[in-house]
C-alpha cells in the first residue's frame, strides 16, 4: 500500500490538522446523509500519524482500531454507511497504512508503545469520548486505551479480536514456540508471513463463498507486506503478541468491573481465532450482544451492511441509555 496521500487529500490535511474551530462549525448531518471522509495526519511523539475521519465532531464517537496488516482502510466501508450519524476516527498504527514507519533498531514496536501512541492520539485529535472498535490487533491495543482510561470509554465493539485463550486454537502451538525460541522459528514465519498465499487466506478462512471477496484485498495486503523493513515490524509484533496473552486475565478483570455495554460481531470463516471467543466475553459481560455472522475474519470484506447496522443499532441504543462513566480502576499499563 503506498504512503503518499493524493494531492486533493494532503491540501485538506495541512489546512485542518487538529482543528477544533474546523470541527465546531460542521453542522449535524442526517443519519440519510453520509458525511465526506476526510485524510489527515498529525504529529505524535514525532511520528506522523495518518487517520481517517467522517462524521460531526459532536456525535458520539467511535475509535476504529484496525488489525494485521491491515490499516484504517478496512473501516472504509464504515466511514460510508455510519458517519451520517457518528463521528468515526481510524487511525494507522506506526508501522502501517500511511503512518510513519521508523525502523525497529529506532522505535520499539510493541503493543504497550503502539497503544501508547494512539493513547496519545486521541488526545492529540481532542477525543476524550469513545466507543472503542477492535478487531485483530485492534483488540490488544484497545483493551491497553480501556485498562489506562476507562473513564474514556462509552462502549465496545469487538469484530474477531480475542481477549480469551478459547480463541486461540491449535494453529497457536506454532506461534508458542516462535515466542519460546525466536531464532529457531523467526525464518519460516516471515516466509508464511509475506507470502501472497498468506494473505489470501487471513481473508477468505474457511468461507464458501470465496467469489463475494475482491482479490484487491490480499494483493494489496502481499504488496505493502513486502515493502523494504515491512517484516522487520511485523515480526517484532508477533514476538511481542505473547504479551498480550499474558495480559488476558487484566483484560478480564477490567470488562467484569466496568461493565462496558458490549456489541460482538463474529465472523464464523475466521481462521485466526476460534468462533469460541464470541461466547466467551459473556463470562464478563452477561449482557453483552453477541452475532455470529457468515464472514472471515475481516467481516468489512464480505458482510460490511450487517455489520454497519449491527453498529447503528447498538450505538443508538447506547446513546438513548445515558450509561454513567465506568469506574477507573488501577491502571495494568504503564506509559513508556
Amino acid at each position: 500500500m503506498p504512503r503518499l496521500i493524493l494531492g486533493a487529500f494532503a491540501a485538506a490535511s495541512l489546512g485542518l490538522l487538529i482543528s477544533g474551530s474546523a470541527h465546531a462549525a460542521k453542522p449535524f448531518p442526517s443519519p440519510s446523509a453520509p458525511a465526506p471522509v476526510f485524510y489527515r495526519s498529525v504529529k505524535v511523539d514525532g511520528l506522523d500519524i495518518f487517520y481517517r475521519e467522517a462524521g460531526a465532531a459532536n456525535a458520539p464517537t467511535l475509535l476504529l482500531l484496525h488489525g494485521f496488516p491491515s490499516s484504517s482502510r478496512m473501516f472504509e466501508p464504515l466511514l460510508a454507511r455510519l458517519s451520517g450519524q457518528f463521528h468515526l476516527l481510524a487511525p494507522d498504527y506506526p508501522g502501517f497504512g500511511h503512518s510513519d514507519a521508523p525502523d525497529p533498531e529506532a522505535f520499539a514496536y510493541t503493543f504497550d508503545h503502539i497503544a501508547e501512541v494512539m493513547q496519545h492520539f486521541t488526545e492529540a485529535v481532542g477525543s476524550s469520548r469513545y466507543v472503542l472498535y477492535m478487531q485483530d490487533y485492534g483488540g490488544p491495543v484497545g483493551f491497553r486505551l480501556a485498562v489506562a482510561h476507562p473513564e474514556r470509554v462509552q462502549g465496545i465493539i469487538i469484530q474477531n479480536a480475542v481477549a480469551h485463550d478459547d480463541g486461540l486454537g491449535p494453529r497457536w502451538n506454532r506461534m508458542r514456540e516462535f515466542w519460546a525460541d525466536r531464532a529457531a522459528n523467526e525464518a519460516g514465519f516471515r516466509q508464511s508471513l509475506t507470502s501472497l498465499a498468506g494473505a489470501q487466506r487471513r481473508h477468505l478462512g474457511a468461507s464458501p463463498n470465496a467469489a463475494n471477496y475482491d482479490p484487491d484485498l490480499w494483493s494489496d495486503e502481499f504488496a505493502f507486506l513486502n515493502k523494504s523493513g515491512e517484516s522487520d515490524i511485523q515480526i517484532d509484533l508477533f514476538f511481542d503478541y505473547r504479551t498480550n496473552v499474558a495480559s488476558y486475565s487484566a483484560w478480564q478483570a477490567w470488562l467484569r468491573q466496568a461493565k462496558p455495554p458490549t456489541l460482538v460481531v463474529w465472523g464464523r470463516y475466521d481462521q485466526s481465532f476460534e468462533a469460541a471467543e464470541a461466547q466467551a466475553y459473556k463470562r464478563e459481560i452477561p449482557d453483552a450482544d453477541v452475532h455470529l455472522i457468515d464472514a472471515g475474519h475481516f467481516a468489512l470484506d464480505e458482510k460490511p451492511d450487517e455489520v454497519a447496522a449491527l453498529i447503528g443499532a447498538f450505538m443508538s441504543k447506547l446513546s438513548k441509555s445515558r450509561r454513567p462513566r465506568s469506574t477507573p480502576m488501577k491502571s495494568a499499563y504503564t506509559p513508556r
